[in-house]
């Protein structure tokens, strides 16, 4: 027993306190600040997924990779981490948006979620032909640094045991139909997010013809989680959000 005392006395809190404010290192790319700047020739092919467009300035983070290969005099980015967002449409970043303003209209959520999801949320999560690297990411969500459990949100091993699910991957033909059926083997009411560029817009893949993404047309989706990998403050804060709004 004194070991332990002893043991944490030296440690110290292993968890992040404050998650919402948690600082981020300044070399992250977070949200894109966009500002046109004469002499400025950017050209959109160097985005390898397409994310970029010029006239008008704007970088969609649905398929944005943060790769950063177009950064420059008129596209920083800055380490702001809180890039979640209920509407598709409103990951288009467009010239002279702030990471405040995005914030403030980026999520919004049913009557419902709230009562039902914000005291426990269970997540099977959907590994769709993804790379693992958001996969790596959202494990650690629950590790003793972020520990996301502390907010009711875990994740489990069964569909049948979850609220929702997390789709990260590009959705390939072989996963199709496993995505459909853990989706109908979940029990209502449930949510459905996606996390990653591959999940929200097929990403460097999207051109494949592999893929199968069929299941976003038919299916609602109710939080886009952007990120290459996704980092887990922004999927910690993105859910938080999420199941926290009136």
């Amino acid at each position: 027993m004194l070991d332990t005392i002893k043991l944490k006395y030296f440690q110290g809190k292993q968890y992040i306190p404050d998650i919402p404010n948690a600082p981020m290192r300044s070399q992250f790319r977070g949200f894109p600040i966009l500002k046109t700047c004469e002499g400025c020739n950017i050209d959109e092919t160097i985005c390898p997924t397409g994310a970029l467009k010029t006239n008008p300035l704007s970088i969609d983070l649905g398929k944005c990779t943060l790769c950063g290969e177009c950064k420059c005099e008129s596209i920083q980015f800055s380490n702001h981490y809180k890039l979640s967002s209920t509407d598709r449409n409103k990951l288009i970043i467009t010239e002279n948006m702030t990471p405040e303003e995005f914030e403030k209209a980026a999520i919004t959520a049913r009557k419902e979620i709230k009562r039902v999801f914000s005291k426990s949320l269970k997540l099977r999560q959907v590994s769709a032909a993804g790379c693992n690297g958001c996969e790596m990411e959202l494990n650690a969500c629950s590790n003793c640094n972020f520990d996301m459990g502390r907010f009711g949100i875990d994740f489990v091993a069964s569909p049948r045991h979850a609220d929702g699910l997390v789709i990260t991957g590009p959705i390939s033909k072989n996963m199709a139909y496993a995505l459909e059926d853990c989706y109908k083997s979940t029990p209502e009411p449930k949510i459905v997010i996606l996390a990653g560029a591959c999940a929200i817009s097929g990403g460097v893949f999207q051109e494949s013809e592999e893929l199968n993404r069929e299941f976003l047309d038919k299916y609602p989706i109710d939080l886009y989680i952007p990120g290459c990998p996704v980092h887990p403050l922004t999927f910690i804060n993105g859910v938080l959000d999420f199941i926290s709004k009136k």
